[in-house]
């Protein structure tokens, strides 16, 4: 099993400049630091874990639909299901930075606005979604890189977020999703794990757009 420096990729991501984001996913981040301010935050970021599962919903759905229409081509069937797969393990895996960020704010007892944390995140989303929907049905690699920005976005957020908070490096990681997720010797690898993931992310997305230039 390959060992990764949780570290050296943080450091990655710091030297490696943003994307120029679209003018959709620019929205979506004015709109958050709007409603969230511009401190990076665990509360803020499980906003941002809300909205990360959307793409890959709207993506699965959009998905099953042709794939109802491709049982005599077994094929391509199998291909789509393929998609269907990753996308779902994509999903999956924002849930869980979601399912951690939220057992955080319990055990730490930090109080959310109940309106600012609940109500508008599912807006947000809803609003993302069928965006996601609309462009992938239009021109595929238009939704994946609205998606490769916003995980490219959190990437940097998380690394980030880290870099500023030294007593992470001290703060021990326990979570009932341990054996789900992975286990980290303190908080602030657990932020460059998640970071890494979008990372990763943001490249899955960015090598459907070469794919999808070139089908």
């Amino acid at each position: 099993m390959q060992i990764i420096d949780l570290k050296k990729e943080q450091a990655k991501t710091l030297e490696t400049p943003r994307r120029r984001y679209g003018l959709l996913a620019s929205f979506l981040f004015l709109a958050m630091d709007l409603f969230y301010g511009h401190k990076r935050s665990i509360s803020k970021f499980k906003v941002l874990e809300v909205i990360a599962r959307v793409p890959y919903q709207s993506w699965e759905h959009v998905a099953y639909i042709a794939m109802t229409h491709t049982y005599a081509a077994p094929g391509l069937a199998r291909r789509i299901f393929e998609f269907i797969k990753e996308s779902r393990h994509q999903q999956d895996n924002e849930q869980w930075h979601l399912l951690i960020l939220e057992e955080m704010v319990q055990k730490k007892g930090i109080r959310e606005n109940f309106f600012l944390y609940r109500i508008v995140p599912q807006f947000m989303a809803f609003f993302y979604y069928h965006v996601s929907w609309l462009l992938y049905v239009i021109k595929p690699r238009w939704s994946y890189a609205m998606n490769a920005d916003f995980e490219d976005h959190a990437e940097h957020e998380y690394m980030e977020f880290v870099k500023a908070n030294p007593q992470f490096e001290t703060m021990p990681f326990d979570s009932d999703f341990k054996a789900d997720y992975g286990d980290f010797k303190d908080v602030a690898d657990l932020f460059r794990q998640i970071g890494l993931d979008e990372r990763m992310h943001k490249e899955e997305s960015l090598a459907r757009i070469e794919k999808a230039r070139f089908a």
